[in-house]
């Protein structure tokens, strides 16, 4: 199949830091085209693909704007509305895989071709005017629990991130003196439940993440506190490489978030290369970790500080089986392929 891979723009694809719908993107669109398929990605400059890449913008919209934007569409999305409409025209696909949101479904009337659009946000619909005239359109959710933000959706089905997991090399035996959290430093991420339990345990502790001024207050009342350079560390955005690198030399992965995540990326991340984590339930954390057996799910503080003490007993080798049985991006591009021949073969818009 010929196919359309539409990338938001704020980002490189795949990201250079921390980016989960730019990894995910980049992982779907690497592995249809190691099935054999003529993929095309629609990005921003500087983002990479083994198929052909259309750079709509010149750098990554973050970097033209200088911060992000969720309460309107950007000028510069009809960039690529403008360039896809071209090849549209020319006949060069048949079918569009929309990571983009809703606003390309105005231009649904004109297309002659099906689109598909995976949603990756976990929240309620930033436009709900548009999400609601478009509600009959095929969509994908990532994980069940998503569909509750929008449960009004034509969701065609659901499949979950995946990575390539034979560029993880896993750690399977031998013991950490550290765990991690790895997220934004947010209330929603729950990083200062993860550095309260770090301080009460007396274990070690490493932040990675992006630090947001519009939490400045938060994170100066109720993270800073506990930061002593030593026992808790604050080590900010990390590389790929060295997030990678805390990922596999981590004794757990802690991940208290206190909102409705619709997948979670890192917790894939993470078993991958073995490491187990203890979670609050909520979201798609019940979706993805097998509880006992890849980690903990918890629903109170009180249980959440007894599991990090639990978790050392947890195969590591069971968590990179995991991640490989459920979670390997070729079985998530085999469910994506299944459904893009089942869309073009009945040519449903």
């Amino acid at each position: 199949m010929r196919i359309a891979q539409i990338a938001p723009l704020w980002k490189t694809v795949p990201p250079q830091r921390y980016g989960g719908v730019e990894l995910a993107v980049s992982n779907i669109t690497e592995g249809l085209i190691k099935k054999g398929h003529d993929v095309t990605l629609f990005a921003c400059g500087g983002s990479k693909t083994k198929g052909k890449l259309i750079e709509v913008i010149q750098e990554p919209l973050y970097e033209l704007t200088g911060s992000f934007s969720w309460n309107a569409i950007s000028p510069y999305e009809f960039l690529m509305y403008y360039v896809l409409a071209e090849k549209i025209r020319n006949g060069e696909f048949d079918l569009i895989h929309n990571h983009l949101g809703y606003q390309l479904l105005s231009f649904s009337p004109l297309i002659d071709i099906p689109i598909v659009t995976t949603m990756h946000s976990s929240l309620e619909p930033d436009f709900p005017y548009l999400a609601e005239r478009f509600k009959n359109h095929n969509y994908v959710s990532i994980s069940n629990a998503q569909r509750e933000l929008a449960p009004y959706l034509n969701y065609v089905e659901t499949i979950y991130h995946g990575l390539q997991n034979s560029e993880y090399e896993p750690r399977l035996s031998g013991d950490s003196d550290y765990y991690l959290f790895l997220g934004s430093l947010t209330r929603n991420k729950g990083v200062d439940i993860a550095v309260r339990a770090a301080k009460e345990l007396g274990i070690r502790l490493f932040l990675a993440g992006e630090f947001r001024e519009t939490e400045k207050d938060f994170y100066e009342k109720e993270v800073d506190p506990y930061i002593d350079g030593k026992q808790i560390r604050v080590l900010g955005e990390v590389t790929t490489k060295e997030k990678n690198r805390l990922l596999r030399g981590a004794k757990a992965l802690l991940f208290p978030s206190q909102w409705k995540e619709a997948f979670g990326l890192v917790i894939i991340e993470a078993l991958t290369y073995g490491t187990p984590v203890v979670a609050y339930g909520n979201g798609a954390v019940p979706e993805i970790i097998i509880e006992g057996k890849t980690g903990y799910i918890v629903d109170n503080y009180h249980d959440f500080k007894s599991k990090i003490l639990e978790v050392g007993g947890l195969s590591r080798k069971s968590c990179r089986k995991e991640a490989e049985v459920r979670f390997d991006v070729s079985v998530v591009v085999d469910n994506y392929i299944d459904l893009f021949e089942k869309l073009v073969k009945g040519n449903t818009r």
